[in-house]
């Protein structure tokens, strides 16, 4: 039987919102291919749609993500994350780009906080890659669909920072093929509450949809995917005992949804202004220092990213400076 009353929104493995199909697969369809079971009891969704979808990770068991179609079902109860419909194909808009690197083959921007990578339910345009096309016209990979031409990774809409975007089709599966096999490098900045403990290390968890907030990405016991963070304190704001707040380097070596921030958060440090996963008030010289500092989404920034150029085969790195609300932030925190 399936359950579509009241269904919780998810999210695709973009940050979009999506619905979960729940389905419970009894014991007398136990040991039947699990996709010819799911869509006996899944209206309108096709074997061919569920194989689809579990390709996608969106199909899963007690947190486990299913993703082969051919194996035998178990009696229990499915969550089948059902992704939004593609966004219409998005138009050229003109938007100013910080364009920290140019050739032929891709692009490398600084991207603003606020500014969406691709549109999406709710962000229709004044994205990235609207800006990209009106940019770029026509020399966009169109590797990454209509709706995402050029688009071989994305960092949160509210987190600011360096990003490579392909424009042609060679580019696009090189720079697949480095971020698949972690052969990149990425540093991000963070500003947050408190201060990790021990100040340097590795977290290595798997990450998933939080069982508890299906908006929400959690470090799992079991299923989820491999996600690891580098990190290190390079500064401490407040008592050195009891530090108020921290700047914290984290170097990823997997890129998961929202990795740094659940990670660093699991630390007991989130990132400040974190609005899904900032639990707990900053101490109150904190809070007067990002009302000052004008913060209003979270502190974390993409400050490095460097990679072997997929066509010519040089190294290439890239550095942003803080934007300014984070550089301000930091100044104020100086101070405590």
């Amino acid at each position: 039987m399936a359950s579509e009353a009241g269904l919780p929104p998810s999210e695709t493995d973009d940050g979009e919102a999506a619905d979960v199909l729940r389905l419970e697969i009894g014991p007398d369809a136990a040991g039947e291919r699990l996709d010819k079971a799911l869509s006996s009891l899944a209206e309108g969704l096709s074997r061919a749609r569920l194989q689809a979808l579990m390709a996608q990770g969106a199909v899963t068991r007690d947190g486990l993500v299913l993703t082969d179609p051919s194996a035998r079902a178990q009696a229990g109860t499915y969550e089948v994350a059902i992704p939004p419909p593609a966004p219409a194909e998005p138009e050229p808009q003109d938007i100013p780009l910080a364009i920290l690197f140019e050739d032929a083959h891709l692009i490398v921007v600084d991207k603003p906080a606020g500014m969406a990578v691709h549109p999406a339910p709710g962000t229709p345009d004044g994205t990235l890659v609207n800006a990209l096309l009106h940019h770029c016209g026509d020399s966009l990979s169109g590797v990454g669909g209509v709706a995402r031409p050029g688009i071989v990774h994305r960092i949160d809409k509210d987190t600011s920072g360096v990003l490579v975007c392909a424009k042609s089709d060679a580019a696009h599966q090189g720079l697949s093929a480095l971020f698949a096999a972690h052969d990149i490098e990425r540093t991000y900045v963070a500003l947050t509450r408190g201060a990790p403990y021990p100040p340097r290390g590795t977290i290595e968890t798997r990450l998933g949809r939080s069982t508890h907030d299906r908006k929400k990405m959690a470090v799992l016991r079991t299923g989820g995917r491999e996600a690891v963070t580098h990190y290190d304190t390079t500064a401490i704001f407040g008592p050195a005992e009891r530090p108020l707040a921290a700047r914290v380097a984290c170097r990823l070596e997997t890129g998961r949804t929202h990795q740094i921030r659940v990670h660093l958060a699991s630390k007991g440090a989130p990132c400040l202004g974190d609005p899904v996963y900032g639990s707990g008030m900053p101490a109150a010289p904190v809070r007067e220092a990002m009302a000052r500092a004008g913060l209003f989404r979270q502190a974390l920034h993409a400050a490095v990213l460097g990679f072997v150029h997929p066509v010519t085969g040089e190294t290439v790195r890239f550095e942003s400076p803080l934007p300014a609300d984070m550089a301000q932030l930091e100044a104020l925190l100086t101070q405590l």
